[in-house]
């Protein structure tokens, strides 16, 4: 009895993974299958059996239904690729994968948008984004497998095809959802990069004699550590890397605000918003602070892919593992972003700098605070970054394979498979070079990758789990998918408008 559930779990969380892969001298749908329509249970029930037996198969049958039935299998060679390669995810492991991509370098900014927006307006549109947020996450781990023992959503785009269709699907999913994963890891070496320049300047010293790395050539530094840690295989076996970023992140915020409380509020401290010469720069100024905020709460586009590593049945669902994971990971989150957002905004008012609270830190208190606080601050950014890099970068290593998986039908050898993880980090650091102005517009782009985190989960619960008409869910989706479009339609069209009003300093492969 106990390998009948062992098997009917394995065939549930399709499709199975192989502790090495074999080699496939046959289509992988046909390998290791019966003849068509002959189920082994059925054959067996047909023959001319003594009733004992036929007792016992039905036994059986009644067991394996019970446990979990037997579903079509997705196609068999996403078992060759790093997001459904392994499917031994648990909560703990969803809970370190949702806190490395939930927070991060981006949470520093976030008392930047208390300052265009004021104490109560920047609360209420931060806690109103941290709920739609996670009740649209909620919506996602859901849909992943809308129907028990049916068709598992691993990929974003995947369930986006099915819900728009192949070609609105890229028109309207794939460039934030590509921005989330390259865009992310670009920003990642850019900030990583220079908290490493940082980092040596603060160790060094200011009577330091030995010769500085160019910003370029510490951008060059993170990008071959990211690429040498990227050489793990799959998702599940990042799962550690994710919680040594995870804990990193929430060191570095709790630091970070804690050392601005305690030294208290700067000089001259004001708490009053941004106020510009004309109204135009006032609402450019408030669509600038909720880009901020929006750009704050990324990492949808990696929901499914986690909840992917996860064995499914019908009698232990993948949704509930990580569910789990998901609200341990959130409330950390909330007990990260909150604090630096009122502390950061508490300490330094309408003198933040552009770029955030850590800025602000070096700013301010380079000299009161010791050297050893601020290297280890900057120490603990720069392994935050590293990490989140590895997870970020996953869907596109997954993307990469899938061409050659589905062209070759065999498994994605070592030495090709290192290739594409060299290629891609080649591309992000000349990204990187040639864009180093790319943090700047953090407003913007968070406008740009809103509807993947706001907008998208609603319309597709609506075309999936199909609610009444009028009904209260239909309502409440409906409602939030379209003011999610419009939102980011606002922020985008305004960023835009704000950046040809005011310019950009816009400095072509000069990083400074």
């Amino acid at each position: 009895m106990s390998s009948a559930k062992e098997v009917i779990s394995e065939v549930q969380s399709a499709p199975p993974t192989p502790r090495t892969p074999p080699p496939v001298s046959t289509p992988p749908s046909r390998m290791h299958s019966p003849a068509p329509g002959r189920s082994p249970l059925r054959a067996m029930a047909a023959s001319p059996l003594a009733s004992p037996i036929k007792k016992a198969v039905a036994s059986v049958r009644d067991c394996l239904e019970e446990v979990g039935h037997i579903t079509r299998l997705a196609d068999p060679r996403d078992a060759w690729l790093p997001i459904t390669e392994s499917r031994s995810g648990n909560a703990y492991y969803a809970a370190f994968h949702n806190l490395s991509s939930g927070i991060g370098f981006q949470a520093l900014v976030l008392p930047v948008a208390f300052a265009f927006l004021g104490w109560s307006w920047a609360i209420f549109f931060l806690t109103l984004a941290f709920v739609w947020q996670l009740y649209t996450l909620w919506l996602l781990v859901k849909l992943h497998e809308p129907v028990a023992g049916g068709t598992r959503y691993s990929r974003y785009m995947h369930l986006a095809t099915t819900v728009f269709g192949d070609k609105w699907a890229k028109i309207l999913a794939l460039f934030p959802v590509m921005y989330l994963s390259a865009g992310n890891c670009t920003a990642l070496i850019i900030v990583g990069g220079g908290s490493m320049k940082l980092l040596f300047n603060i160790a060094c010293g200011e009577a330091c004699l030995a010769h500085p790395l160019t910003t370029v050539e510490w951008y060059l530094v993170f990008t071959c550590a990211a690429v040498l840690l990227s050489q793990l295989p799959n998702l599940n076996s990042i799962a550690g890397v994710s919680l040594v970023g995870a804990t990193a992140a929430v060191a570095y915020c709790t630091m970070i605000w804690v050392v601005s409380v305690a030294k208290g509020r700067v000089a001259g401290v004001s708490y009053d918003p941004v106020k510009p010469a004309s109204g135009v720069d006032t609402a450019l100024g408030i669509l600038n602070g909720l880009g901020i905020i929006a750009f704050a709460f990324r990492g949808h586009n990696l929901v499914l892919e986690i909840q992917g590593t996860m064995p499914s049945s019908l009698k232990h669902p993948s949704h509930v593992p990580m569910w789990k994971g998901v609200k341990v990971a959130y409330v950390i989150v909330a007990l990260c972003l909150y604090p630096v957002a009122i502390g950061g905004f508490w300490a330094y008012g309408n003198q933040i700098p552009p770029n955030g609270i850590l800025t602000a830190l070096y700013k301010f208190h380079s000299r009161d605070v010791s050297r050893l606080v601020l290297g280890i601050a900057t120490l603990l950014v720069i392994i935050n970054c590293l990490t989140t890099y590895q997870i970020y970068a996953m869907p596109v290593y997954d993307n990469m394979e899938a061409g050659y998986v589905h062209k070759k039908d065999r498994p994605c050898p070592w030495w090709l498979r290192s290739g594409f993880r060299v290629f891609f980090g080649a591309v992000n650091f000349l990204i990187a070079v040639a864009l180093p102005f790319l943090s700047e517009l953090a407003g913007l782009l968070g406008g740009i990758s809103l509807p993947v985190t706001l907008a998208y989960p609603c319309f597709m619960w609506v075309a999936i789990k199909k609610p009444g008409k009028g009904s209260a869910m239909w309502n409440i989706n409906w409602a939030l998918g379209v003011f999610g479009m419009v939102l980011s339609f606002v922020l985008v069209v305004g960023n835009l408008w704000g950046l040809v009003a005011k310019g950009l300093q816009v400095h072509f492969f000069k990083p400074q």
